[in-house]
């Protein structure tokens, strides 16, 4: 500051002694010792309270500045490289925890403002996601109050479309559920010997419909053998799941889904391909992103609820590990992941022991 606060407040007041002498000689009844009597009188008043009110704004930010200062020196300084406090340079020395200081809480504040950002697109995604299935069985439960319920097949029609509107709309919740509940560690891992190959089989079964419509033959690639791995049954299931159907949700008609098992020393890597238009290399980083879409308006005329990928990611979490992905655009994807072999003589073994337990 270039003033202090007594060499403002004496500026000031002059100034508004001046004011005050101009305007009272704009009257012909003020002589000249009145004027220098209002002068002396307005620059005493203005000079006190200028003061009084400077010095009390003053004193006042310099406490709570000590105070902030005290708590820093307390609670976030003590985190700072403590050689630094032994600088020769006291100066040196308050400048480097300060900057110190300051980029912390810089790195704070940008990553609250990514979360802040990442919250206000999350709850656009899911308003809009709810709002279109609420939106259609609402227009066809209305076109059926309106009068279309009296002519029983269009009734019949329209109540299907309805209940398959309201389906999605529960698959949306509970996937949401599912990843909030994730997310939170209120679902607990299970960890035990299972078999990726009989998981495998069993999810194939549940899509056999789903595969038949679009002329898409599903696969294990290899020999029949037990692939057994270290993880929650439960939550594989879901990951294997959500793979299969996205495999054949965007695979082209008439290609196939193949599951393979690479089997090393300490390892089990399980892929799943697809045949279908791949996924673009600038979108392969974010495809695990909930709601997240390479091509939004033909990802929904497919249906799903945007969030599968991103529940795999978090279940692979939850075992140590993660999602990989190779695309080519146009020769489709493969999703991999790997798990901790277990061997299967002491797979056997342990069930044996269950077994004569039971």
């Amino acid at each position: 500051m270039v003033y202090s606060s007594r060499g403002l407040a004496l500026l000031l007041a002059v100034c508004i002694a001046i004011i005050t002498s101009l305007f009272l000689s704009l009257f012909k009844s003020v002589d000249l010792s009145a004027l220098i009597v209002a002068f002396f009188i307005s620059f005493s008043v203005s000079y006190l309270l200028i003061f009084v009110v400077l010095e009390f704004l003053i004193f006042r930010e310099i406490n709570k500045i000590y105070k902030l200062m005290d708590k820093l020196k307390k609670k976030e300084l003590s985190k700072i490289d403590k050689q630094k406090s032994a600088a020769f340079n006291p100066l040196k020395t308050i400048n480097e925890e300060i900057y110190s200081f300051a980029d912390l809480k810089q790195k704070e504040i940008d990553e609250l403002k990514k979360l802040e950002a990442f919250r206000r697109e999350f709850i656009a995604d899911v308003s809009h996601e709810l709002k279109t299935p609420i939106f259609a069985a609402q227009g066809f439960v209305h076109t059926l109050l309106d009068g279309a319920v009296n002519d029983k097949t269009v009734r019949t029609k329209f109540l299907k479309k309805a209940a398959k509107s309201l389906d999605g709309l529960d698959v949306l919740v509970q996937d949401l559920l599912t990843l909030s509940h994730i997310e939170t560690g209120q679902i607990k891992m299970h960890f035990e010997n299972i078999d990726l190959y009989k998981l495998t089989e069993e999810v194939f079964e549940q899509f056999e419909g789903k595969a038949d419509k679009k002329d898409v033959a599903l696969r294990i690639e290899g020999p029949s053998q037990k692939a057994i791995v270290y993880a929650d049954w439960q939550r594989m299931s879901q990951v294997m799941t959500n793979l299969i159907s996205n495999a054949i949700k965007h695979s082209h008609d008439d290609s196939e889904v193949v599951v393979s098992f690479e089997v090393s020393k300490k390892n089990i890597t399980t892929s799943v391909r697809d045949f279908g238009d791949g996924i673009p290399l600038d979108h392969q980083a974010r495809i695990f992103e909930r709601f997240y879409r390479v091509d939004k308006s033909r990802s929904r005329e497919k249906g799903g609820t945007g969030l599968g990928l991103a529940i795999v990611k978090h279940i692979l979490d939850g075992h140590n590990t993660k999602a990989e992905v190779e695309s080519t655009p146009g020769k489709g994807s493969t999703f991999s992941f790997k798990l901790p072999r277990v061997r299967p003589e002491s797979s056997d073994s342990q069930d044996a022991t269950k077994s004569e337990k039971h």
